[in-house]
């Protein structure tokens, strides 16, 4: 435990170590930081992430363009992502933005000590752009895999964790940031939307134009809420070659059911969701508040994400977030991961009965390690399998 509380540990692991980063330096933010505390988290993290860009930048000041100085930028732009998290919610706090704005700051320094740097994406959508970034992983057309975030996670964190496996295997990777996530969110003001198959269209139509892209070999990859957003993409997107949903996730209100169910809500009432009584819901929220991790999952990630600000709000707005009906849609071979332990997990089996597509399951295990959401306590080990897999699909 790098951390008594809940939240704080949660980033400090699935953000700091899970994503490969120093256990030194995750620890040493973690000490003195009171349970609750999320000013002096947040002082914490910034101030160790500017104490790596310092000693990055004073590295390539002096001709040092090397491989450390980069992963010392990348690992202060997670410490940046790690010290704002605690600070989601509407209004917008000025230092979420300002460590978002560090964070993108850090990776360009990264990025641009990179034998292939990145490109840097605006992809049009509805009227605006979304950013992305591309990586070529060596010459002339080759496969593609886009990534796709989850609930508070951005294109930024899915570097370290999609795309250096992904560009290990000789293939490209562009990652990008949709509504409700990164600067589509903070910057844009654009919440999160289920119909995940318009948005990646955008982002293909840009990819399939690109001559280093092999536009009949590109898989879609959504990790955590992503792994909804990847099925419900292919299921309306019929250009991809294979889909990977890390986990096997059917939809959002499964996980709000449960919780409403935890909290004694009669069945009679739960038989209206997503339209409660108003006094139920006025309990429920109540309960909500009171619980550090559920306060901070719901009301104020859940609620700014999704641009609303109540509980009835929540609910309605996450009910279109479902595959019912949609499973039989998806064309191209699928992969389903699920988690040991990871409750997002539970519902890979009702994916799999709804797939008509060849499907695959993955399941990984506590006993190797692998068994939290989204296998961070061994993401090699899911990049070995997974990627197996896509490489078989992929061919040649």
């Amino acid at each position: 435990m790098l951390s008594t509380d809940p939240l704080f540990d949660d980033l400090a692991f699935n953000l700091g170590l899970g994503l490969g980063s120093a256990p030194g330096e995750v620890v040493t933010a973690c000490a003195g930081v009171a349970d609750g505390d999320d000013d002096a988290w947040y002082d914490s993290w910034s101030t160790t992430a500017e104490r790596l860009v310092a000693v990055a930048d004073r590295s390539v000041a002096a001709g040092h363009r090397s491989a450390t100085a980069r992963d010392t930028y990348l690992r202060a732009s997670r410490y940046f992502a790690i010290g704002y998290h605690p600070l989601y919610g509407a209004p917008i706090d000025p230092r979420l933005r300002t460590g978002f704005a560090r964070q993108a700051e850090a990776f360009a320094k990264a990025d641009a000590l990179l034998d292939r740097p990145g490109e840097v994406l605006e992809i049009p959508f509805e009227g605006t752009t979304l950013p992305g970034w591309f990586h070529r992983a060596g010459d002339g057309p080759r496969p593609l895999v886009v990534v796709t975030s989850g609930y508070d996670s951005t294109l930024y964190e899915s570097y370290p964790a999609q795309t250096i496996p992904v560009l290990a295997r000789g293939w490209n990777c562009l990652i990008f940031d949709g509504p409700g996530q990164g600067r589509a969110l903070f910057e844009q003001g654009l919440p999160l939307r289920a119909d995940w198959e318009n948005v990646l269209s955008a982002v293909l139509d840009v990819a399939v134009a690109r001559a280093d892209v092999d536009p009949t070999r590109i898989a879609v990859s959504g990790w955590s809420l992503g792994g909804y957003l990847a099925l419900r993409a292919a299921s309306g997107e019929h250009r991809l070659a294979a889909c990977i949903a890390d986990p096997g996730l059917f939809g959002m209100s499964a996980g709000m059911i449960g919780r409403l169910r935890a909290a004694g809500v009669p069945e009679s009432a739960i038989a209206a969701y997503p339209d409660l009584p108003a006094e139920v819901l006025t309990t429920v929220e109540h309960g909500i508040a009171a619980n550090r991790a559920q306060r901070w999952a719901i009301i104020q990630r859940g609620f700014m994400v999704h641009g609303v600000n109540s509980l009835a709000d929540y609910l309605t707005a996450i009910a279109p977030f479902t595959l019912d009906g949609r499973l039989a849609d998806i064309r191209c071979p699928t992969l389903l991961c699920a988690a040991e332990n990871d409750p997002l997990s539970a519902t890979a089996d009702l994916v799999a009965e709804g797939m008509t597509a060849p499907t695959t399951r993955l399941d990984f295990l506590a006993g190797e390690g692998a068994g939290d959401h989204c296998e961070m306590g061994s993401r090699a080990l899911y990049d070995l399998r997974a990627y197996d897999w896509l490489a078989d699909v992929f061919g040649g």
